[in-house]
């Protein structure tokens, strides 16, 4: 195909493969639930997926073709994983918020707190240190504020 007639077909589909990335981009990282965060990954990797194809129509070989069966190959791998992920979430908590996930840690680990977003004039991190040989490292200020389910 002639290069000056396929280029717009070509940026047409990068726009495409840019929004369904973009949408699954933000889907990520502002819900919670585990099926609509799962979905909205699906849709990053469509968008990926279309870019793949274009590029490779663009340049006239098939290595993006083969890529993109690849990429569907490792989706539904995926799919089949998160599902035994967001049924173990469900039926241990009987919610499907990602906040669920504090409850399948490990006993040896300690639940992370969600803190308010830091405002712009906060003080640099304090990076531990060592306690003296003898003397018992502070408590976690953190502790009374973990609970013990979400």
């Amino acid at each position: 195909m002639n290069t000056v007639q396929s280029l717009p077909l070509l940026q047409n589909a990068l726009t495409v493969g840019a929004i369904l990335f973009s949408l699954g981009l933000v889907g990520i990282l502002t819900r919670r639930n585990l099926i609509v965060m799962f979905l909205a990954a699906e849709m990053m990797l469509q968008g990926i997926s279309v870019s793949l194809v274009a590029w490779s129509r663009y340049h006239g070989d098939w290595g993006g073709h083969v890529l993109v069966i690849f990429v569907l190959t490792v989706a539904a791998c995926e799919a089949a994983v998160a599902l035994v992920f967001v049924l173990q979430a469900f039926s241990r908590t009987g919610r499907l918020d990602a906040a669920a996930w504090q409850s399948l840690r490990e006993a040896n680990v300690a639940r992370t707190v969600d803190h308010e977003l830091p405002s712009i004039d906060t003080v640099p991190p304090r990076f531990p240190t060592l306690a003296p040989a003898g003397v018992l490292p502070p408590a976690d200020e953190n502790e009374p504020l973990q609970r013990e389910h979400v």
